[in-house]
């Protein structure tokens, strides 16, 4: 492994506060959750720079009021996401965006085991927020590293999104990957021009389930 790639993997968590809230009104808000790691946290960046502060301007200037909460960590693997998950499951949340894997992946964790993971943070989530809707933000290994690995990973998304009736990013990279002109100096992390698209690629998956989300009756708190 690369001293680049290494390079990711460094842990340092990061307190998950709102992004961005309209005006309350006399309804609780609506909330969108965002558990990653450090592409969702913004490394390197200004938290507004970060694609879950973009994604709250979209949803804005679309005309639909949702808190944005970020709760991504730099180095955030599979089973820091679950330890961390519990502080947060005692707010209502109605989109929960997955972001997490990579990181294990680099470890040369199983992919049964990312898969497992993953599978139980929506679980839980589900299981606090029964009308919850998810979108998994997918990602991919290099392609240096071509083998039965690489290829289960990069299936594990899309099959995670069937099983659960989620939307999907298949590559939440796509188009920043490999493009030194939209990232950092350690070619890995996107700098804000690149967060911009990693923000245009989730919109594509996150603005109909928004929009849903909008129209459906505040459900109860259990």
């Amino acid at each position: 492994m690369s001293k680049a790639l290494l390079a990711i993997i460094i842990i340092t968590a990061v307190a998950a506060q709102p992004i961005f809230a309209a005006p309350h009104d006399s309804q609780r808000m609506k909330m969108i959750f965002v558990l990653g790691d450090s592409l969702s946290e913004g490394f390197g960046l200004k938290p507004s720079e970060a694609y879950p502060a973009m994604l709250a301007n979209k949803l804005r200037a679309a005309g639909m009021s949702f808190e944005v909460t970020n709760a991504s960590a730099v180095g955030g693997t599979t089973e820091g996401g679950l330890e961390r998950l519990p502080a947060h499951l005692k707010r209502k949340i109605d989109i929960f965006i997955l972001e997490l894997g990579i990181n294990d992946a680099f470890r040369g964790v199983p992919v049964g085991q990312i898969q497992k993971n993953l599978q139980e943070i929506i679980d839980k989530v589900k299981a606090r927020n029964p009308d919850v809707r998810v979108v998994i933000a997918g990602m991919q290994l290099p392609n240096y590293a071509d083998d039965d690995y690489v290829s289960a990973f990069g299936k594990m998304f899309p099959e995670l999104a069937a099983k659960n009736g989620a939307a999907v990013v298949p590559y939440v990279l796509d188009g920043v990957a490999g493009d030194r002109l939209l990232t950092l100096p350690d070619g890995i992390h996107p700098n804000a021009t690149g967060q911009k698209i990693l923000a245009n690629n989730v919109w594509r998956a996150l603005e109909s389930i928004a929009r849903e989300a909008t129209a459906a009756p505040l459900p109860h708190v259990r």
